[in-house]
């Protein structure tokens, strides 16, 4: 872990800005380096993996699922995840309302929307979320929570491109700030900005800010 990084982020980010460490790829005893130091919310992409860290590692870790989640993989984090960022499909979050019920939990999501070029990102257009939204089946779900929006920019030197999606991704959450959850003073978040990103970021607004690499150092895929 390089703490010297991380003390300098944590300097650096205003105070209504939350960093999630994402400790994906990355052994146990790194998030326990990191939470030494204070750190409480860690980000996993992969469901089995966070469970795996969730069940050796401290109980007040809140955890939040940051990758692309497959419904037959919901049941491994219900019981103690803290956030779910990336709600991509109202099947997802049917699935995630269906599970979270039976452990008499409310967990609490996050809309991701497409913001980027690329084709290989996930996340809802603004058309399908709100018709989503305006379905009196979205309405029967009882146990989730929508807390706002994320997005990811696309992978690019071009600042000006990552600026102008993150600009896209706040203008989305104000929408449906204004126009569906203008009752839900829990509705905030707004989840952008990565290691190579998250200085633009939080100059447009984000209040969640996912950094790695940054933190733990280049990841070993070859262990997936």
């Amino acid at each position: 872990m390089n703490v010297e990084k991380y003390q300098e982020i944590l300097r650096e980010i205003p105070e209504n800005v939350k960093l999630i460490a994402v400790s994906k790829l990355h052994p146990a005893s790194e998030v326990e380096a990191a939470y030494a130091l204070g750190q409480r919310d860690f980000g996993e992409n992969w469901a089995q993996e966070m469970r795996e860290k969730h069940e050796i590692l401290p109980q007040d870790i809140r955890w939040h699922f940051i990758g692309h989640l497959q419904t037959n993989k919901i049941k491994y984090i219900i019981p103690y995840v803290h956030l779910i960022h990336s709600i991509d499909s109202f099947k997802l979050l049917q699935e995630v309302d269906r599970q979270a019920a039976k452990h008499n939990r409310t967990v609490g999501c996050l809309l991701q929307f497409h913001v980027a070029t690329e084709e290989t990102k996930f996340g809802f257009s603004m058309d399908e979320c709100e018709q989503m939204l305006k379905s009196p089946e979205f309405s029967s779900l009882k146990n989730v929570e929508i807390k706002g929006v994320m997005g990811m920019a696309s992978f690019t030197d071009d600042t000006a491109q990552v600026r102008r999606e993150f600009q896209t991704l706040h203008g989305f959450f104000t929408k449906l700030k204004e126009e569906y959850f203008a009752e839900k003073p829990d509705f905030k978040e707004i989840s952008m900005g990565m290691t190579s990103d998250y200085p633009i970021a939080i100059e447009e607004g984000s209040t969640m800010i996912r950094v790695g690499s940054a933190i733990f150092g280049e990841r070993d895929y070859s262990k997936r």
